[in-house]
């Protein structure tokens, strides 16, 4: 095939679209599907069973759908899945998933997953997401939609971070962090909400008005958490933004809630 470099070794086993690019000393093995525009870079390894969707860019030296790093994982066929218009740079690492976990490991669309990032088993990712170089994700870590993580965040196995959240760098995250927060350190507290980013996204003034005064309940009222959620009910629940909010708080706790 014209789009694959001779020194590729693709196994017979592979479901390659035509137009798929692998460049030099790539390998792809069996039970892998590239969908079509994808451009894999030199050096790339992808194990299966693993699906990469359409016009993604996979840079050198990534190792995708490896093997995952848990014990008890014992040669089942567990899947990597790769959604439409994603970037992975250099030497990042995505495995996937256990059958404790749900059996797969998912990277939804339009992500940019930068230099040296980790993605353990059984990770669900959205879309638009933005991880920075060197972030490390522990398995069974969801993260919603819009999210960006500073350089060298980590992240605990089993946290959610919701909508629009933002972590400083060298951000130690062991809790689940609510849609629309900020959160810096180790470990990671709560410093106010991801304004900029909200602007970013066209959230009216009235909306980012009350996620003030929700944010203010949870964090600055000296509520327990128990009250906090039952001040947060009363606040405008036909607002959607809100409610993911509030929902979030409410039902989507994993890890505990970061505070």
């Amino acid at each position: 095939m014209p789009n694959i470099h001779p020194t590729a070794i693709i196994d017979s086993g592979a479901d390659i679209a035509d137009d798929v690019k692998i460049g030099p000393y790539s390998i792809i093995s069996a039970k892998v599907r590239i969908d079509s525009a994808s451009r894999i870079g030199s050096h790339v390894v992808i194990n299966g069973p693993t699906h990469i969707g359409k016009n993604n860019e996979i840079y050198q030296f990534a190792s995708i759908g490896e093997d995952p790093q848990d014990k008890k994982y014992a040669g089942e066929d567990t899947e990597l899945i790769i959604g439409d218009n994603n970037v992975i740079r250099e030497f990042t690492t995505l495995n996937r998933g256990t059958v404790q976990g749900g059996n797969k490991t998912v990277l939804g669309n339009d992500n940019l997953i930068m230099a040296y990032v980790h993605l353990a088993h059984d990770c669900i990712l959205g879309n638009n997401n933005i991880l920075a170089n060197n972030v490390a994700l522990a398995g069974h870590v969801t993260i919603h939609n819009h999210v960006i993580l500073g350089g060298y965040s980590l992240v605990h196995q089993f946290c959610t971070i919701g909508n629009n959240a933002f972590s400083a760098m060298n951000s130690v995250i062991s809790k689940d962090i609510p849609p629309y927060l900020m959160v810096s350190g180790h470990m990671a507290k709560p410093h106010g909400l991801n304004i900029e980013g909200l602007k970013r996204h066209q959230f009216d003034a009235e909306t980012i008005r009350l996620l003030k005064e929700a944010y203010s309940v949870l964090y600055r009222s000296g509520l327990t958490l128990d009250q906090a959620k039952e001040k947060l009910m009363l606040l405008s629940p036909e607002n959607n933004k809100l409610s993911l909010f509030i929902d979030f708080i409410q039902n989507n706790i994993n890890r505990g809630l970061i505070r």
